[in-house]
């Protein structure tokens, strides 16, 4: 059995952009916070706001569908091998 990779990475994507969307509202609704912050060392743009949230979105969409992408890849490549 196979992955599709573009399912894969579609279905990681949006859960991951989501969950960084939702999770950024949520600080934002509470006032801010120290942890989420420290995702702008690795996304350029992103901060804490509502306006951030949507940054948050596109990053993390970005993020989720290449890892799931590169997960299918990878399971695909190693169930090639050892079907061989």
């Amino acid at each position: 059995m196979q992955l599709n990779k573009t399912s894969l990475g579609l279905a990681f994507g949006v859960i991951s952009g989501i969950a960084i969307f939702l999770a950024t509202i949520w600080t934002a609704w509470r006032g801010g916070g120290d942890h989420l912050s420290l995702l702008n060392q690795f996304y350029i743009g992103y901060h804490v706001t509502y306006v951030g949230a949507f940054v948050g979105l596109v990053y993390g969409f970005v993020a989720g569908f290449v890892g799931g992408w590169l997960l299918a890849w990878l399971y695909n490549s190693f169930a090639a091998s050892k079907a061989a």
